[in-house]
């Protein structure tokens, strides 16, 4: 087996063993549970109409209908590569992340605690208790993560750093939507990112394993080949991608410093929480990104 599947495996193995601690520590500790509770109840503070609008449609691009169409663009994209086992590879990895996702829920469902009141969800159309019981993990973050990153699987090499930062805004924009809409606790969608990381990583280590078995002259994601993207052009994007959101950040900051300041002061965990969940989602586009630069 070559090194890089090997560490793919490894790296999935890892994957599993931090999705065990993610459900356990969001399930079975108390600061943890008191802090996701505390995340979502900053999330959905911001509710207001014409957000909900938004959210709304945002989030609902990753309910099942929608995503088959989604699902489909990066294995038309490889096929149109002609990369037949990419294709297969990436609609396995979308179709086992979220099977493993729907099968996750009833089996680790649990009652954890109800969101309170909040003065600005009175008529709110979600009911808590969505997030109450089988809700972990997130159906809907696994969808969009697994979708991001087979997008960077399928595309061509210099595409794939500006692919990578594109759909790592996706599915931020996602996961923060259903969250704002009260449909799942945070720690839902580290779960949900963690399952489409682990698949992914199986995947990406079976075809590099196929890859190194079959001599084949055009190799599927060129493991041994020349980088055709520099560590620095790869970084460029997500760069570009974290500068917009601090500029976007500043922009309402500035429009409304005092509201944004109080309510950042109000929800320190929110603030927090927020932005773990932009760290850990760009990190993994970027992760496979820099894994992925060559062919």
């Amino acid at each position: 087996m070559p090194s890089r599947a090997r560490k793919a495996l490894i790296a999935a193995a890892i994957g599993v063993g931090l999705l065990v601690t993610t459900w356990y520590c969001a399930f079975h500790i108390g600061f943890v549970r008191r802090a996701d509770r505390s995340i979502l109840d900053g999330f959905v503070g911001l509710h207001r109409p014409r957000l909900n609008r938004i959210t709304n449609f945002v989030a609902q691009l990753c309910d099942p209908h929608p995503f088959v169409f989604l699902a489909a663009i990066p294995v038309l994209v490889a096929i149109l590569r002609r990369r037949p086992r990419v294709a297969v590879t990436v609609g396995l990895i979308m179709l086992g992340a979220s099977f493993t996702t729907q099968l996750l829920k009833p089996l680790l469902a649990a009652s954890r605690w109800a969101l309170p009141e909040h003065p600005l969800t009175s008529g709110f159309s979600a009911p808590h208790a969505l997030v109450l019981t089988a809700s972990w993990p997130s159906g809907h973050a696994t969808a969009a993560m697994s979708l991001a990153l087979c997008a960077v699987i399928a595309a061509p090499a210099r595409l794939r750093p500006a692919v990578g930062a594109a759909m790592a805004a996706f599915a931020l924009a996602v996961c923060y939507s259903f969250l704002e809409l009260a449909w799942h606790f945070p720690s839902d969608v580290l779960g949900g990112f963690l399952v489409a990381t682990v698949w992914t990583l199986l995947g990406v280590a079976g075809l590099w394993w196929l890859d190194a078995r079959r001599a084949v002259r055009r190799r599927e994601l060129s493991p041994t080949g020349p980088a055709q993207v520099s560590v620095a052009e790869a970084l460029v994007p997500m760069g570009v991608l974290m500068l917009g959101a601090l500029l976007f950040a500043a922009v309402v900051a500035l429009a409304r410093p005092h509201a944004v300041v109080a309510y950042a002061s109000t929800h320190a965990a929110f603030m927090v929480g927020a932005a773990l969940i932009a760290v850990v989602g760009v990190m993994l586009a970027t992760a496979a990104t820099l894994v992925l630069r060559r062919g």
